[in-house]
C-alpha cells in the first residue's frame, strides 16, 4: 500500500538524518528544520502520519471554516505555517476524506497538489509542493477544501438528539488520528502546531473550541450567520484542536473555570462540577503552575464517545459523569491532569500513549486524595488494579504484547487498538511503585522538575527512562535494580514488585458480597455506602447467581435503574449474562440513551457472548443506537457486531 511506501521511505530519511549526525554532518544539519531532537530518535517515528518533520513540519494552522448543518460539512480553508529545510522541495499532509479544491501560497498563486491513495485506517497523503520562502523566512501553504458528512472526527446532532430539542449540534473528537478527517495537517503528536480559527456558525448557535476566545458572542456574519474566533499560542499536539458548535450557555465556578453546556443541564452540571477552582489548586501545589489561562468545562450530549476529553483550556465531558452526588468527578481530576501530561509533555507517537494516560491516572487519584482524602483515594486505586488485571486477560493474558507500556502498533492497526485499560493503569503502577522506592517528597519534586524540562515538548519512553535515570536515580544501580524500570516499560505483564494500593473499606464489602452469595439475606447487605464500595460489592459477585437472589437485589437498591452510570454499568455487566428480564430492559434504555465507549463496547460484547438471545437482543438494539453514535464508538461495535456498513 502507498502508506506503507511513504512510511518507510521518511523512516529511512530520519534514520539517515541520525547516522549522518552521528557521524559529525553539521551541514545537513543546519539545513534541516527546527525539528525537537526528540522526533529525530528512531522511535519517534510516527508511522500512523504520512508527515516527514525532519523535511517540512507544519507549526501553525489558521482555519476559517463555516458549517453546513444541513449537508453535514465544513468548508473554507486552512492556512499552514511550514518549517522547513531550504531544499526541501514538497510537504506531505494528513488527511482523510477531505474534497481539496485548490492549494496556494502565501501571494495567492496555486501550487501544485496531490491526494495520494487512500487507506483505510490512515487515509491519504496530501503532497505540496513548496513555495518560496517568504519575508518572515517562513513558508505558508493556503488549502481549500470541505469535509465529508462522515467526517470520523465530527458528529451532527439533529435537535431531538439534543437536550433542547430545538436546535442542532455538531461536536469533533479528535484523539488519536481522527483530526485529519476536518483539518488537512501532519496529524502526529509529536508535531506540535500553534493554531488559530474562524468558524461561521447560524445565528442563535455558539462555538467553542480548545483555544482563548477572541469574540465571546461571535461577529455578525452575511446570510444570518455569526462567527466565532480563537487563538491557541502554545504549540499543541493536532489532535487536541476541538470545537463543538450548539445552544450553549456558560455558568462561572471561580475566577478561572466554568461549565459550558446547553441550557436545561446547566444548573446541575455547575452543581456536579462546582468545584473546579478548587482542582486546579489542588493540581498547582503537586506539579507546579497550571499553564493553559483557563480551565473550563464542555459537558456534551450523551452520544460524546469518551468518558472525558482534555482538550486545552476546555475539557469535552460526558455527562454519564453526573451522578448527583460528584461520586463520579475523579473523570475531571483526570482530564485536569492531562494539562501537565499529555497537553504539556505529550506521547511523540501512539506507541507511547502510556506516557499521556499512566501519568495522568497517576497524578488523578493525588488530585482526589488531596481534595477528598486518601480514604477515597484508595479505593478508587484498588478500583483500577482490578480494572487492570481484567484488561490484562483481555488482551490474552500477562504473556501478550499488548500489556506491555511502550507498544509497536503496526501499519495495518488502528493507534486507537492501543488505547486500552493497560495504558491507564500499568502506567499508573509503574509510577506508584518509583513513588514507593525513593519516597513521595523525592517523587513529586522529580515530577514537578520532569514538566519544566519538557514543557510543550514531546516524548518517548526511551526518552523519559533517560531523563529518569539522569534526574532520579543517578547511578544507583541498586536503586535501578528495585525499580525495574525496563521491565516495566518494555516487557507484558505486571511486575511482581508491582505496589498495589488497598482499601480499608473492601475487606467488609468483600466479606458481605461473599456472605450474599453464600445465601445470606439480602438486608444484611451494607445500603449506606459510597459508589466505590457499591461497585466493589457488585464485581465481587459471582457471576452466575439465581433469578431471585438479582431480583432481591435489585428490588432494594434498584440498581437496573439507577442514574449512576458506573453502577448501572457494573450491574448490567453482572445481570445480562443472567437473563434477567429487567436488566434487559435496563441495558436497553442504557444503550439507546448514551453513546460513552466504555460502557457500551463491552456491554454489546456481553450480549454477543450470550448465545442466540443476545446476539438478537445485541443486533436489535444495536439497529436502533447506532445511528446516535459517535464514529469512534460505533467503528468499534460494529466489529463486536458483525454489522455492515452496507445495512
Amino acid at each position: 500500500m502507498r502508506i506503507a511506501t511513504v512510511s518507510l521511505i521518511a523512516l529511512a530519511a530520519v534514520l539517515a538524518s541520525c547516522t549522518a549526525a552521528k557521524n559529525g554532518a553539521a551541514k545537513a544539519a543546519d539545513d534541516a528544520p527546527a525539528v525537537s531532537q526528540v522526533l529525530l530518535t528512531p522511535d519517534a517515528k510516527d508511522i500512523h502520519s504520512y508527515a516527514n518533520p525532519a523535511e517540512a513540519r507544519v507549526t501553525h494552522v489558521a482555519i476559517d471554516l463555516t458549517t453546513d448543518f444541513a449537508a453535514h460539512t465544513l468548508s473554507g480553508s486552512a492556512t499552514l505555517d511550514v518549517d522547513a529545510a531550504p531544499t526541501a522541495k514538497q510537504i506531505v499532509l494528513d488527511t482523510r476524506n477531505l474534497t481539496v479544491t485548490a492549494v496556494t501560497d502565501a501571494a495567492g498563486k496555486p501550487l501544485p497538489f496531490t491526494l495520494g491513495a487512500v487507506d483505510p485506517i490512515h487515509g491519504a497523503p496530501l503532497t505540496v509542493t513548496l513555495g518560496p520562502i517568504d519575508i518572515k523566512g517562513a513558508r505558508k501553504i493556503k488549502i481549500a477544501y470541505s469535509t465529508s458528512p462522515k467526517a470520523d472526527a465530527l458528529q451532527w446532532l439533529t435537535p431531538a438528539q439534543t437536550a433542547g430539542k430545538k436546535l442542532p449540534y455538531l461536536f469533533s473528537q479528535g484523539e488519536a488520528i481522527l483530526n485529519r478527517s476536518w483539518i488537512p495537517t501532519q496529524d502526529s503528536p509529536g508535531i506540535r502546531q500553534t493554531w488559530e480559527a474562524k468558524i461561521t456558525v447560524p445565528e442563535g448557535l455558539t462555538a467553542v473550541m480548545s483555544g482563548e476566545s477572541k469574540s465571546a458572542l461571535g461577529q455578525t456574519a452575511p446570510h444570518n450567520m455569526r462567527t466565532f474566533s480563537y487563538v491557541m499560542d502554545k504549540p499543541v499536539a493536532p489532535y487536541l484542536i476541538a470545537l463543538a458548535v450548539g445552544d450553549l450557555r456558560f455558568q462561572a465556578t471561580g475566577p478561572r473555570t466554568g461549565i459550558w453546556t446547553e441550557p436545561s443541564m446547566l444548573e446541575k452540571s455547575a452543581k456536579e462540577f462546582g468545584e473546579l477552582e478548587k482542582f486546579v489548586d489542588a493540581a498547582e501545589s503537586l506539579y507546579g503552575p497550571y499553564r493553559w489561562g483557563r480551565y473550563d468545562l464542555l459537558v456534551l450530549p450523551p452520544s460524546f464517545p469518551f468518558g472525558g476529553m482534555e482538550n486545552p483550556r476546555l475539557t469535552f465531558a460526558t455527562p454519564t459523569a453526573i451522578a448527583g452526588d460528584r461520586s463520579l468527578v475523579s473523570l475531571i481530576a483526570h482530564e485536569l491532569a492531562h494539562s501537565w501530561s499529555g497537553n504539556l509533555v505529550t506521547n511523540a507517537t501512539w506507541n507511547d500513549f502510556w506516557l499521556n494516560e499512566g501519568f495522568t491516572s497517576y497524578f488523578e487519584n493525588r488530585i482526589m486524595e488531596k481534595i477528598y482524602g486518601p480514604k477515597r483515594a484508595a479505593m478508587e486505586a484498588d478500583l483500577s488494579w482490578s480494572d487492570m488485571q481484567a484488561a490484562i486477560k483481555e488482551a490474552g493474558g500477562p504473556a501478550s504484547k499488548d500489556t506491555q507500556l511502550r507498544l509497536d502498533i503496526p501499519l495495518n492497526r488502528s493507534p486507537d487498538d492501543g488505547m486500552t485499560q493497560i495504558a491507564y493503569d500499568k502506567g499508573a503502577t509503574f509510577l506508584r511503585t518509583i513513588e514507593a522506592a525513593v519516597g513521595r517528597a523525592k517523587w513529586d519534586a522529580y515530577l514537578r522538575a520532569y514538566f519544566d524540562r519538557h514543557a510543550f515538548q514531546p516524548q518517548t519512553t526511551a526518552g523519559f527512562l533517560k531523563d529518569l535515570r539522569e534526574n532520579l536515580i543517578k547511578g544507583d544501580k541498586a536503586l535501578e535494580a528495585k525499580i525495574g524500570i525496563d521491565q516495566w516499560a518494555y516487557q507484558p505483564g505486571i511486575p511482581a514488585n508491582a505496589v498495589h494500593v488497598t482499601s480499608d473499606a473492601f475487606p467488609a464489602i468483600d466479606a458481605a458480597a461473599k456472605a450474599f452469595a453464600a445465601g445470606g439475606p439480602v438486608a444484611a447487605v451494607p445500603g449506606n455506602v459510597t459508589t466505590q464500595e457499591t461497585m466493589r460489592f457488585i464485581t465481587q459477585l459471582p457471576r452466575t447467581l439465581p433469578a431471585e437472589r438479582i431480583k432481591a437485589l435489585d428490588d432494594r437498591f434498584a440498581w437496573s435503574d439507577t442514574g449512576n452510570s458506573e453502577i448501572r454499568f457494573v450491574w448490567l455487566q453482572l445481570v445480562l449474562p443472567n437473563r434477567y428480564a429487567r436488566g434487559e430492559k435496563s441495558a436497553e434504555q442504557f444503550l439507546l440513551a448514551q453513546g460513552r465507549r466504555k460502557f457500551v463496547a463491552p456491554l454489546f460484547t456481553t450480549l454477543m457472548g450470550d448465545g442466540a438471545h443476545g446476539q438478537a437482543l445485541a443486533k436489535r438494539i444495536y439497529a436502533e443506537a447506532r445511528a446516535g453514535y459517535h464514529p469512534v464508538t460505533s467503528g468499534t461495535v460494529d466489529k463486536i457486531v458483525g454489522w455492515k456498513t452496507t445495512q
